[in-house]
């Protein structure tokens, strides 16, 4: 093929996934106009349209989903190739991009990152901490950072935390005006912090399991959050329940300023998984992360 030919693929493979040509055109260094001009030139040599075009919005046809789908990892795998030549470096370089949610960006990834950072000087880490899933394929992530249990079988997963327990708990304020459930039915008398996560699709059911026993409860109360971190505060404020990860409210368990309840009914479980596609080709930068984050018990 010749090289202006692949050139004009890589600058399509640029406008398709950014939707952008200003975007696109940043990415490789030319002006936009010069962009669309390749662009309009690569669709005439085709006989196809490929973009479609508006002022707010550039989309890729029917086609030109088909030309990205087919060009797309071959380009890919390419730039994976190259970038793991840099393991003939001395140091390790280049940029990871990782999803993950905020309970494990604070408690486990930064910590590794901070540490890498400080190492490998050459390597840049962008987390991007998002409560929904993500397509890390389609979005263009190295990896993300979920729950074990969460992960698609088609990935490799590595266990880079311990197993995690959840906690229902509440102040002593509210708990002296209310008397403590026993089983999570009794939850239904009580006032509950509920949690909305983009995840679910809608409130969160308290999941509980005692004995093989298996209870998905959905609770009610005045507040309804999106936030962990504002649902310890309001349980701390008396508010009412929080049902949150055990070892993130264990200090204000510690302190007595939070009491459990139900510890019978809440076991253990697969904590959180660094995760990334089987075929995927590290980078020495990545294996790094890997390696740095890898839970060894």
């Amino acid at each position: 093929m010749p090289r202006q030919n692949i050139n004009d693929l890589l600058a399509f493979r640029a406008v398709a996934r950014e939707r952008s040509f200003t975007r696109a055109a940043a990415q490789m260094g030319v002006s936009p106009s010069a962009l669309s001009h390749t662009i309009r030139g690569l669709e005439e040599r085709l006989g196809l349209r490929l973009l479609t075009r508006t002022t707010r919005n550039v989309a890729p046809t029917q086609a030109g989903e088909r030309l990205l789908a087919t060009i797309g990892p071959h380009f890919d795998e390419i730039e994976a190739g190259l970038a793991a030549l840099s393991e003939l470096r001395d140091k390790p370089a280049g940029t990871i991009r990782i999803t993950t949610g905020v309970d494990a960006a604070q408690t486990i990834l930064w910590p590794a990152v901070a540490k890498l950072l400080t190492v490998y000087p050459d390597i840049n880490v962008e987390i991007s901490v998002n409560s929904g899933f993500v397509d890390i394929v389609a979005e263009r992530f190295d990896g993300g950072v979920r729950l074990g249990e969460t992960i698609a079988q088609d990935m490799v997963a590595v266990r880079i935390g311990p197993d995690i327990r959840m906690a229902a708990v509440a102040s002593a304020s509210y708990f002296s005006a209310h008397k403590p459930p026993r089983t999570p039915h009794d939850l239904a008398h009580h006032n509950c912090i509920n949690l909305r996560f983009p995840t679910l699709g809608g409130l969160y059911a308290w999941e509980f399991e005692k004995g093989g026993r298996v209870l998905n409860v959905r609770v009610d109360g005045q507040l309804i959050v999106n936030d962990v971190a504002l649902a310890r505060q309001a349980a701390l404020d008396g508010s009412g329940i929080a049902y949150l990860p055990q070892h993130y409210v264990q200090a204000e368990l510690d302190a007595d300023r939070l009491t459990g309840v139900l510890g019978d009914w809440s076991p253990p479980f697969p904590g959180y998984h660094l995760y990334y596609p089987s075929r995927r080709h590290q980078s020495p930068a990545f294996a790094l992360l890997v390696e740095a984050l890898r839970y060894r018990g």
